[in-house]
């Protein structure tokens, strides 16, 4: 009896705390979906005319991507915009990417090499071959992408480059995953899709965080102010958002989401490939600026504990009249998320089935509840590029 007696006292402390914490993550969400995330809906950036856009130099690091570089190099070569040149750093590759490189290249006007032997073993491979690859630019416009992405129109470079006003030195792009059959590439497209209204909504409130290298443009100028990689140099990921989280301020940072400049990209196929991956990308999120980690973390914290404390009151009071007001509190945020999440997915060419958010939003949840635990726990095997 008396324990019976204890734990009634402590549910009837928890409760009014359980109830704190709901309304708290709700309101919290409430207001990024609908003063945040609702902006990338209307967002229009200013442009510039094409005949006063700057030389652009395309730059793709490459490790052993034969395969992706032949269906690329045409792609690029054949991007109509006045004046550019791309880049293809070989780092190293083993696959017959030097030897096509050195045969093939000459069929693609646009189109240069340089070819990396060795990489500083202090130094990240791929922020070192980026490095060299940006120092060896002919124009101080800069855009970058990965081998594996392909552009969806001959207009990805005009329409980046007319987001680039003068007032700007940097243009955050879009790369959606390809849609493929499965679980895994389905929560990938949710995942990219979340990141994606996430930088983009903050860069249009005056907050850019970070960008994403397989569409990102900047000035080279800015980069080589900045001293590159120079902070993070032997940080494995980062080549993107950390450098983005450095340099990229209110002033200086444009958003485009002109269709034509959309970079879709080919996503992990296995668990394995992309547990890998997720692990590197978020190894670098603890280097980023306290307040973007403040933001960041508050979001995916709030969204676990609406989820979890909805879960644990749902069933406490499903015989009482509170639950009423329990069920339409959650579902107004999963209503207010499912319409303006709707609507940033025609933004972003309806790369997502707009039906399944609700189902996709516990999973997210859930998700990054794991990914948030897992990335404590240390590894003593080391991270690599691919």
């Amino acid at each position: 009896m008396h324990s019976d007696f204890t734990n009634s006292l402590i549910l009837t402390a928890l409760i009014p705390l359980l109830f704190g914490i709901f309304i708290i993550s709700v309101a919290f969400q409430l207001y990024f979906i609908l003063f945040v995330f609702a902006k990338v809906i209307q967002h229009n950036a200013p442009i510039i005319p094409i005949g006063k856009s700057q030389g652009v130099s395309v730059i793709v690091c490459a490790w052993n991507e034969l395969a992706n570089l032949k269906e690329l190099l045409p792609l690029l070569n054949s991007q109509v915009y006045p004046t550019f040149e791309v880049i293809i750093v070989d780092d190293r590759s083993w696959d017959g990417t030097f030897d096509y490189l050195l045969t093939e290249c000459a069929e693609f006007q646009k189109v240069r090499f340089i070819r990396l032997e060795q990489t500083p073993e202090h130094l990240s491979s791929k922020k070192y071959a980026l490095t060299l690859g940006i120092k060896s630019a002919k124009y101080d416009t800069v855009l970058l992408t990965d081998a594996d992405c392909r552009p969806q129109s001959t207009n990805w470079i005009t329409g980046m480059a007319e987001c680039l006003t003068p007032d700007k030195e940097i243009v955050l792009g879009f790369s959606p995953y390809f849609k493929e059959k499965g679980f895994l590439n389905n929560l990938i497209r949710y995942e990219t899709f979340i990141t994606a209204i996430q930088y983009f909504s903050f860069a249009i409130t005056g907050v850019p965080y970070m960008g994403v290298g397989r569409n990102l443009m900047y000035k080279k100028s800015l980069f080589l102010h900045n001293k590159g990689f120079a902070k993070h140099t032997n940080i494995l990921g980062g080549d993107d958002d950390l450098f983005m989280n450095d340099v990229a301020n209110e002033k200086n940072t444009a958003v485009c989401l002109n269709p034509d400049t959309f970079m879709y990209s080919f996503p992990k196929t296995t668990w394995e490939a992309w547990y890998r991956q997720k692990r590197r990308h978020l190894s670098v999120g603890k280097y980023y600026q306290f307040k973007n980690k403040a933001l960041l973390g508050g979001l995916a914290s709030t969204q676990i504990l609406s989820w979890i404390s909805f879960l644990i009151l749902a069933p406490i009071f499903s015989h009482n009249p509170l639950i009423f007001w329990i069920l339409g509190v959650f579902l107004l945020r999963l209503i207010s998320q499912w319409v303006v999440f709707s609507k940033a997915n025609k933004r972003f060419d309806n790369t997502l089935e707009i039906f399944t958010f609700p189902f996709w939003d516990g999973v997210y949840a859930l998700y990054i509840l794991i990914m948030g635990i897992n990335n404590f726990i240390p590894r003593k095997r080391k991270m690599r590029w691919r």
